[in-house]
């Protein structure tokens, strides 16, 4: 088994590598001048053609993609041109801000759901099973944005005024101000939901009706023991592997949400870093987010090893 989480790993670090490069030429094909970006319209040739110097624009593409993944190695992502930080310390309070967004939808969605598959299953092909299957399909099919759109004009427009429709923030933390948190979050967790539902509903009736699950009622033990002792445990194990994935697109599922209710995390950082063609936040910030993405797929692989027993009695 080791030997397979090795080679994840490798896997891992390869597509990591891969995607530094596809980042690098992508942001590269950008239309317009970085340096005239920096220093505007009114910038004379030569400072423009200075600070292309001092850019190492004027380097062939290798060279410069050689400098910037030695930078990326040390942790060091260059300088914003549009915030004149160090693009560390510019991105910083936003990671912290998603985190923060992307821990409650994840706290809210992943609980309700394994709940609502359980549920669903338990009462399989009646009323509220249907409803079920027919309400995560319906989620399921719509993008976040639209799901997005759709709370604000129930929970912010017309007789529901309970929550802005974008997020205000002020001085404090972003988990100080709840109500501007509420549809974000919210649009989140729906928008994760529906494959864990649906994932947990199958396993759950397939674990419901093993062998095991019978022997134990014919012992007489209660249904709910059966339930929450025997099956629900078992049942969970498949799902873990989804639960990862889905928590892995919210690395990626923040950016449209953020730009959506104006939500002062990476993606909006992201959004701004395009209009502003400012390349090193653009570059930091998609590699930040194929790297989560990296990082919890090897983690949902080596949970999906561990519950496999095929897998780890081969590997022996």
């Amino acid at each position: 088994m080791t030997r397979l989480i090795l080679n994840r790993l490798l896997f891992g670090l390869i597509t990591l590598f891969a995607v530094s490069v596809v980042v690098f030429l992508a942001t590269q094909t950008l239309p317009g001048d970085a340096a005239r970006a920096i220093l505007g319209r009114e910038a004379t040739p030569e400072r423009l053609d200075a600070m292309r110097e001092q850019l190492h624009l004027y380097d062939p593409l290798v060279v410069q993609y050689g400098k910037w993944l030695a930078g990326v190695a040390t942790l060091d992502f260059g300088q914003s041109f549009a915030a004149g930080l160090p693009v560390g310390e510019y991105l910083a309070p936003r990671v912290s801000n998603s985190l923060w967004l992307m821990g409650f939808a994840a706290i809210i969605a992943t609980p309700v759901a394994l709940a609502l598959g359980a549920y669903s299953a338990l009462r399989r092909d009646k009323g509220t099973d249907h409803a079920t299957s027919m309400g995560t399909l319906i989620l399921a099919s719509l993008p976040e944005f639209a799901v997005g759109i759709v709370l604000i004009l129930v929970f912010s427009t017309g007789w529901l005024r309970l929550f802005p429709p974008v997020f205000g923030g002020g001085a404090g933390a972003v988990w100080q101000y709840p109500d501007q948190l509420v549809l974000p979050v919210l649009t989140l967790a729906l928008a994760v939901s529906p494959p864990i539902v649906r994932m947990m509903r199958a396993s759950m009736i397939e674990v419901l009706e093993s062998e095991y699950v019978q022997q134990a009622r014919l012992k007489g033990l209660p249904e709910r023991t059966v339930i929450w002792r025997h099956a629900a445990p078992n049942a969970i194990g498949p799902v873990a592997q989804v639960i990862a994935l889905q928590l892995a697109w919210l690395a990626g599922g923040v950016v449209a949400i953020e730009y959506l209710f104006r939500f002062p995390g990476i993606g909006l950082a992201l959004m701004d870093a395009i209009t502003t063609r400012d390349l090193p936040v653009i570059q930091a910030v998609v590699l930040l987010i194929a790297g989560v993405y990296i990082v919890v797929n090897l983690l949902a692989d080596i949970v999906g090893l561990a519950a496999n027993p095929k897998v780890r009695v081969s590997a022996r």
